[in-house]
């Protein structure tokens, strides 16, 4: 079943990230502890399907309050998908995105892109260093490493981040081949950039605790009660959260 052959591939692609990157992904969430315990915001930010990574962790049962997706229409393919794959690659998304989400250098951002060689996601990436905010990205180091950069500066993500965490996808992302089909089948890079960011944010969490810091984790919304126990995490973070 090529369904099988794909979960194989999958639970492949996420033993070699525990395998390899949980060092890394520790690391960054050292940085993204510091930042939330001296009250800054994670920003997440990727262009077309890489933006949903940063849905995944947005106002999320079992999931950190300050932590902002950065949603730009025009790069997300919420609608006109094929519009925004061009618009990806246009320079200038920089500085007007982190303008408008006012981050300072109290906060983390963290770019996901795949391929990491298009201009928006790089110069996000670029402008953010710029403000001396610090930068992590979820990449295919692989994939990267195969394709020129689409970014004036010839800079691909994982060269432009102070932390890189590689998300073991290949060259093209599918991971599945199959005899007679031009195209492979069934891409992975969505599936490794949730695991990561989740398994980033509990050692966000973990690092907390161990520092003595009630982390601010929200409930489920469809609990008895989740209301009450969530309002005063969207008061505290209200106006910083721009996504909310």
């Amino acid at each position: 079943m090529l369904a099988e052959r794909f979960a194989g591939e999958i639970h492949d692609m996420l033993a070699r990230i525990e395998k390899e990157e949980f060092q890394v992904i520790d690391q960054a969430a050292e940085v993204v502890a510091r930042s939330m315990m001296s009250g800054g915001i994670l920003h997440i930010f990727g262009t077309g399907h890489s933006h949903l990574v940063a849905e995944e962790v947005l106002y999320r049962a079992g999931v950190l309050a300050p932590v902002d997706a950065i949603l730009e229409p025009s790069l997300t393919g919420h609608t006109e998908v094929c519009k925004s794959e061009f618009a990806e690659r246009l320079e200038g998304w920089g500085k007007v995105i982190l303008d408008h989400r006012d981050i300072s250098p109290q906060d983390v951002l963290l770019v996901v892109s795949n391929s990491g060689r298009n201009a928006a996601p790089v110069e996000v990436a670029m402008e953010a260093k710029a403000r001396g905010v610090p930068v992590i990205a979820i990449t295919s180091v692989a994939y990267s490493r195969s394709v020129s950069s689409r970014h004036s500066s010839g800079k691909r993500l994982f060269e432009v981040a102070d932390l890189a965490i590689d998300n073991k996808t290949p060259l093209g992302d599918a991971l599945v081949h199959v005899e007679g089909t031009r195209a492979p089948l069934g891409p992975g890079s969505g599936i490794a950039g949730c695991f990561i960011v989740h398994c980033l944010l509990l050692q966000v969490v973990e690092k907390m605790m161990a520092a003595g810091y009630d982390p601010p984790v929200f409930l489920s919304g469809n609990l008895d009660g989740a209301r009450e126990y969530n309002r005063p995490l969207l008061q505290r973070y209200k106006g910083r959260v721009k996504a909310w």
